[in-house]
């Protein structure tokens, strides 16, 4: 009888291992760090992508602003979904909304200090510094959602809401006398390194973190974004685009909404 305990008892096992394998730490590390990094590169592509459209070619106002557009209601599912949401429900509303606050108003300051402080000589580092305040945060948050097998709805939002940031920075940049294409792409370059790195940065702390640190880290991320859309993308989408350009923040948030679900 003990020796068909120790055989059943052994086929339970190989069971349980084949059901939940267990491999060597560093290559379970390794592949936690590889997916982090596609992660951190799907989001610096389009980046990368939108910055030589917009030294290569002038795109219509009305197609920029729908993309704009488009971009914020991704953004606005994301925030919601899978930024405050799931901080909200880890942390409490004391805590998140403290966070919310906080990276809007870290956002804000910090913007209008770009804005007026280096001034329209110094338009191409505004610009980067702008776009690396925005994109920090939500990276750094994408790289921590990785842990909660979360993060998809946050790719694809930063990734679209990249594209048109990238396309009128660049534009912008190439209006500048002086200023040429090669320097402007080393700009969005090195912005997009820096994206790369944060993300596989918050995937490496994401380990050491509380569930409360980590909810911190969401909500801090979902209130730098929300100033972002009333600060920078949507007004200029409306501007760009006009009275319609509403219907494409909605295609977007239903996009990004479906994803979710």
């Amino acid at each position: 009888m003990d020796r068909a305990l120790r055989r059943t008892g052994g086929r339970g096992e190989r069971r349980a291992r084949r059901a939940h394998p267990v491999g060597p730490p560093i290559l379970t590390y390794s592949c936690r760090m590889s997916t982090a990094l596609l992660y951190g590169l799907g989001t610096a592509v389009p980046l990368l992508v939108g910055a030589a459209i917009g030294l290569r070619w002038t795109l219509p106002k009305p197609l920029l602003a729908s993309l704009m557009a488009f971009g914020a209601g991704t953004m606005i599912a994301a925030v919601s979904s899978e930024l405050f949401a799931p901080a909200f429900r880890q942390a409490g509303a004391l805590v998140a909304g403290a966070a919310l606050f906080l990276g809007a108003g870290v956002y804000v300051v910090a913007n209008h200090l770009i804005e007026t402080k280096l001034g329209a000589g110094a338009i191409g580092w505004a610009l980067m510094l702008g776009t690396v305040l925005d994109g920090v945060p939500e990276n750094t948050a994408l790289g921590v959602s990785l842990s909660a097998e979360a993060g998809v709805v946050l790719l694809v939002a930063v990734a679209v809401g990249n594209v048109p940031e990238a396309i009128g920075g660049a534009a912008l940049m190439r209006q500048r006398p002086g200023f040429s294409a090669r320097r402007a792409l080393a700009l969005w370059t090195v912005t997009a390194a820096v994206l790369v790195a944060v993300t596989v940065l918050g995937k490496a702390l994401s380990g050491n973190l509380s569930a409360t640190h980590i909810a911190v880290v969401q909500a801090f991320a979902g209130g730098a974004t929300i100033a972002v859309l009333a600060d920078s993308l949507m007004p200029e989408a409306y501007r760009e685009g006009g009275w319609w350009v509403g219907m494409a923040t909605a295609a977007g948030f239903l996009v990004a909404f479906v994803l979710a679900g």
